[in-house]
């Protein structure tokens, strides 16, 4: 059912994934593999810079909400199936927080498919024989995009803590940059679960011209004092580890990774509904129990 309906905008919105758009021929962007084998005893941020991967730097000024302003912006993105010649059936692909762009191709550090192969494809749910599929690399990320990990102009070094904080109506701007660059005026639909919602919904209140359609699938408008608070206990786990190095650590051999893995664990509580908390925690045993197991005598050396 459409949420709204005016401006010649259309926005869904889905609590759960949807079962078809219409469908997708992936025709990857070329991805240039690392020149030497990633070893697994590299860190996390060792191993993604060594990515070479699809981006374009556009030398037009970013403005922040934060007030702050981003001289040039770099953005990563991956694109499937063919733009036709009025390029109107663009659709934009959102990514959630754990996401990149890498949405319907293996992805080159895990060597794992993209985390939607099974709705972007032919014949799928977002059908590349009718759509082009674009998804980039949020502004902010490690994958490419101006974040982080991006050399300092000054002193070559990563940015580090200096990078501004940025919001989600930043991170759909600088799409908007690449779309600028791209020839497309405006978009078939705009897709996005979870952060990925966040930015379909900003892309709606922001842009209503640029698209004709948005779904948004589980997701909101804004955060709840819970989950500001959850996120503060994240960030508070990681800047706890030893090895969080007070956010320089993409020179180091060590990363922060045992503070992220409790960051993440905390974020899981909040992705479960009461029923997918019960089967995760719920108060029942979790080994099966043999017939034979059940009629002997529980004592200290056969415990349950």
């Amino acid at each position: 059912m459409p949420l709204i309906h005016g401006l010649g905008l259309r926005v869904w919105v889905a609590s759960v994934m949807p079962r078809r758009l219409t469908a997708m021929r992936p025709e990857s962007s070329t991805l240039t593999r690392p020149a030497h084998p990633l070893s697994p005893a590299r860190t996390m941020a060792s191993l993604l810079h060594q990515i070479q991967h699809q981006n374009v730097t556009i030398a037009t000024p970013l403005p922040l909400d934060s007030g702050q302003i981003l001289p040039s912006v770099t953005i990563a993105w991956q694109s499937y199936g063919a733009l036709n010649a009025d390029k109107s059936n663009a659709v934009l692909v959102c990514h959630a927080l754990t996401g990149d762009q890498y949405v319907a191709s293996d992805h080159p550090g895990t060597g794992k498919p993209g985390w939607w192969a099974r709705m972007v494809g032919p014949g799928k749910p977002i059908d590349t024989d009718r759509f082009h599929v674009i998804c980039t690399n949020v502004l902010g990320s490690c994958m490419g995009s101006s974040g982080p990990a991006t050399p300092d102009a000054a002193t070559g070094a990563p940015l580090g803590m200096a990078f501004p904080v940025i919001t989600i109506t930043d991170m759909v701007r600088a799409q908007a940059m690449l779309l600028d660059h791209l020839g497309i005026a405006r978009l078939h639909a705009v897709v996005g679960g979870s952060m990925g919602g966040m930015q379909t919904l900003a892309w709606a209140a922001t842009y209503p011209e640029r698209l004709a359609s948005a779904l948004v699938i589980a997701s909101a408008a804004r955060h709840s004092a819970q989950n500001i608070a959850f996120h503060e206990v994240g960030r508070q786990a990681i800047m706890a580890d030893p090895d969080w190095q007070e956010g320089q650590y993409y020179s180091s051999a060590r990363a922060p990774t045992k503070g992220l893995a409790v960051a993440r664990m905390a974020a899981h509580i909040t992705y479960l509904s009461e029923e997918g908390l019960t089967e995760k925690f719920g108060r029942r045993c979790r080994r099966a129990i043999s017939r034979a197991s059940v009629s002997t005598p529980i004592s200290r050396s056969n415990p349950i």
